[in-house]
């Protein structure tokens, strides 16, 4: 009977509305009553205006092509001058990052989408460990990249790991895709090893990723690139660097402090509590400000903090400690019997909520913890405040710049675009995620 039921609803749906069809519809949601039907008709005049207005301001009396604001002007003094916009472009993109580095930050680019690709591949294995790898890898060789140098020792053995794990994850990619298999057990094949122990392929794997670091590790120590000041870092490049290692330590740190919270030992629950409302409890801005003032008050003489590195880790705390108080409230969504069940069948405290609890309550959290990196993305923007030109700061500076002195509307109008564009995006792939997630559900 359900069946029945589904496929006629399908079908109702999948059915072209005839005429009567949409002229029902229309009666009933927009003109049921004589209020509703004058409120639809000025509802529609509100939009055709609004939109008419923009379309003459922006595109029909627009200004594509000119030198200088004074042109716009002598071309139409009605209409939008968007050749301020084309000719930013690079600034509010790049900032006022090298010219002939570009190339870096597009790279950069590029390897985060190669690196985060496996993750959308249904075919693809071992997902945890390249989302793992992803966190805590990529930001150091994205960030060689993008601030060049001489490389320490440190920094030469996390370049290293991330080149072997970038490499890995493309061939894990290329050969999910082609077989459907991993890459472990490709090679596991390639080398004859199928019959083996598990204890002898271990060590066989192992052995090839020693192996790819020790290789990898003396062809990097010969090239260095070209270093590239942080103040040169900005626009959209900039404002992504900064939301984007924000959002990925405020889960982390997030589910570390709603867990300290949550436990039973008092020093670390009180430690945890304090630590979260003292930073929930103030605005981002203020903690921008004392993270540039006090973090190097507390650093050890002769280990400077530039300006960057100290509004990236201001980022961080304030994002991680709203992000616990969505996790908490996760947890709390999951029944005791869950627990109790998992402590049935033998599992410890970490067993628990590795396995049994935290994937329960992370599904029911997607809409909470999106929306926080939604609003994180756009409360970057504050940095500006202090200094740095992120995407706002170089919207604002072109007004400043003789050429264009009092172009406001447009760059603004174009930043605004930009963040929806981004924004929505987010919110797109989040629904996706919930409604995958929750298939079970509707079962």
């Amino acid at each position: 009977m359900a069946a029945v039921v589904k496929s006629e609803r399908t079908a109702a749906r999948s059915a072209p509305l005839s005429e009567t069809t949409v002229l029902g519809w229309l009666r009933k949601n927009l003109f049921s009553s004589w209020i509703n039907a004058l409120l639809t008709i000025v509802s529609i005049y509100i939009i055709y205006a609004a939109v008419k207005g923009f379309y003459v301001w922006g595109v029909a009396d627009a200004v594509w092509v000119a030198k200088d604001r004074r042109e716009c002007f002598d071309i139409s003094i009605d209409g939008a001058c968007w050749a301020g916009v084309i000719q930013w472009m690079n600034n509010f993109i790049y900032g006022r990052y090298p010219r002939g580095e570009l190339w870096r930050v597009n790279l950069g680019a590029l390897m985060l989408v190669l690196w985060m690709a496996p993750l959308w591949v249904p075919r693809v294995k071992d997902k945890i460990l390249i989302g793992m790898s992803t966190v805590f890898l990529y930001p150091f060789l994205a960030g060689y990249f993008f601030a060049g140098g001489e490389k320490g020792i440190f920094m030469q053995v996390m370049v290293t790991l991330g080149i072997v794990f970038l490499v890995g994850n493309t061939l894990n990619v290329i050969i999910g895709v082609s077989s459907g298999r991993g890459l472990r057990e490709v090679m596991i094949q390639k080398l004859g090893k199928q019959d083996a122990s598990d204890e002898s392929q271990r060590n066989t794997i192992l052995a090839i990723f020693v192996g790819a670091l020790v290789v990898v590790f003396v062809l990097q120590m010969w090239w260095t690139f070209e270093a590239v000041s942080w103040t040169k870092w900005g626009g959209m490049f900039l404002t992504l660097v900064i939301s984007g290692i924000g959002i990925a330590a405020a889960l982390p740190l997030g589910i570390f402090l709603a867990l300290g919270r949550r436990s039973k030992l008092p020093v670390i629950r009180v430690l945890c509590t304090a630590f979260i409302e003292i930073f929930r409890s103030v605005p981002l801005i203020t903690v921008l400000f004392m993270a540039t003032t006090m973090f190097p008050l507390f650093m050890p003489e002769g280990v400077p903090l530039n300006k960057l590195t100290q509004v990236i880790i201001a980022v961080c705390l304030f994002s991680g400690c709203y992000m616990a108080e969505t996790v908490r409230a996760g947890l709390q969504a999951i029944p005791n019997g869950q627990y109790e069940a998992a402590h049935t069948i033998g599992l410890g405290y970490w067993g628990t909520m590795g396995l049994i609890v935290m994937p329960q309550a992370l599904k029911h959290m997607i809409p909470n913890i999106v929306g926080s990196f939604i609003g994180l993305l756009k409360d970057t923007t504050l940095v500006s405040i202090i200094g740095l030109f992120d995407v706002l700061g170089m919207l604002r500076s072109v007004s400043q710049d003789i050429p264009w002195r009092g172009l406001h509307k447009e760059p603004l109008l174009f930043g605004a675009m930009l963040f929806f564009i981004v924004c929505f995006a987010m919110s797109k792939y989040s629904r996706h995620l919930e409604v995958k997630l929750s298939a079970g559900d509707n079962r």
